[in-house]
């Protein structure tokens, strides 16, 4: 709900809304997980139709596909509910854009916590009831994290897979590095026969990896390397590095760290290509990018979203001699291309 103009009356309104959004972010979970959008994209219609076709209660459909419709992922006219060109695309189980898997990972047991727990978070200066260390091994997350949220990279992985000249064919040495799903480094090797691919991760995340890759019929040029990113033998000899969505988890010192490992395994002509939420130096726009600095206070120990200005310094000290930034079409992040 965007904030009041100058001229605009005052009005609890807000407060009441934002106070209240959890209750939105459940029922959406709910309808994912009844199948709602499903039922309605395989025509069922009305409330007792869907309820039939999701086994639940007449009265509860009614009430969910009503408050749906208020929050805009449903249509509701004279012959009966029907989804939006959003809710069909990606909430309908036979798309194959669905992105309803999400809601395990985002709208799960951790992130409920963390941020039941966020006054005390704020006091602290990081999280109070997550494991906030993410250079430790944390299985259960990761895992649940590799197996939902893949649906998310299909727009970025396309990007990135660009950006290193997939296309092109030219054999080609890829470092994928916190790989979870891989299928930032799978999407490569698909578009490009002649590249071979190395994902690090913790073990058990890694058999979410092998098992994507083995369905993209990719297994033969993807190797894996079990372990922390900190701590692996990474090798050497890389025309690229990737590194999505891994430097918010963690403190300056730490991503400096980590990216002076990456200039060391990449050849003389390589580079690093990073995926992340990228504020403005005003650190308020955009708005999702800018927020994500919240879930990183609620859910680890120092992490943050950085602007461009902070990654160009760290990189700069890592060793890098030029990063130039690239937003992703139609998604709220960004791409860091940094060259060796």
């Amino acid at each position: 709900m965007a904030a009041p103009s100058q001229t605009q009356k005052p009005s609890p309104e807000r407060i009441f809304g934002v106070l209240n959004a959890f209750h939105s972010s459940a029922a959406l979970k709910t309808a994912i997980e009844l199948g709602i959008f499903t039922a309605i994209a395989e025509g069922a219609d009305w409330a007792n139709a869907i309820a039939r076709r999701v086994n639940a209660s007449e009265r509860g459909v009614r009430i969910l596909c009503d408050y749906m419709t208020i929050q805009g992922f449903l249509t509701k006219s004279e012959d009966g509910y029907t989804l939006t060109q959003e809710s069909g695309i990606f909430l309908n189980r036979h798309s194959p854009a669905y992105m309803g898997t999400l809601a395990d990972f985002l709208a799960g047991e951790v992130p409920k916590k963390s941020f039941d727990a966020l006054t005390e978070t704020v006091k602290k200066g990081g999280t109070t009831v997550a494991q906030g260390d993410n250079t430790k091994p944390n299985d259960e997350l990761w895992v649940c994290f590799a197996r939902t949220m893949s649906p998310l990279t299909t727009v970025s992985a396309g990007f990135i897979a660009e950006l290193t000249g997939a296309k092109e064919g030219k054999a080609s040495k890829v470092l994928d590095i916190a790989a979870g799903h891989g299928m930032f480094g799978i999407h490569i090797a698909k578009q490009n026969p002649n590249a071979q691919i190395t994902a690090v991760d913790w073990a058990p995340v890694l058999e979410v990896a092998k098992e994507n890759a083995v369905a993209a019929g990719v297994a033969d040029r993807v190797s894996f390397t079990a372990g922390s990113a900190f701590e692996a033998d990474l090798g050497d000899g890389y025309d690229f590095v990737l590194l999505t969505n891994i430097f918010h988890h963690f403190d300056i010192p730490t991503c400096e760290k980590l990216m002076r490992r990456v200039h060391a395994a990449l050849k003389p002509s390589g580079k690093a290509i990073t995926l992340e939420f990228v504020p403005d130096e005003d650190r308020v726009t955009p708005p999702m990018a800018a927020a994500f600095s919240l879930i990183m206070l609620a859910e680890t120990d120092s992490g943050d979203a950085y602007t461009f200005s902070q990654y160009e310094k760290m990189f700069g000290n890592a060793g890098f001699a030029k990063t130039t930034l690239h937003p992703v079409p139609d998604m709220p992040q960004q791409v860091l291309l940094s060259e060796k």
